[in-house]
């Protein structure tokens, strides 16, 4: 898999945990601790791209 290749896929699952996290405060008794994970998650794929896109 190629950086460029790495980026994207890594873009789309952090697209994919935001809708997760939206779908889940739309929720009528969201699970906080799933919204935690979800956010923590989100944050290293953030973190892992930053480190990416700065090569």
């Amino acid at each position: 898999m190629s950086q460029k290749e790495r980026i994207e896929a890594l873009k789309q699952k952090h697209a994919a945990l935001e809708r997760a996290i939206d779908e889940e405060n739309k929720r009528p008794l969201p699970n906080d601790d799933m919204i935690s994970d979800l956010k923590r998650r989100k944050l290293r794929i953030k973190d892992e791209l930053y480190q990416l896109e700065r090569i």
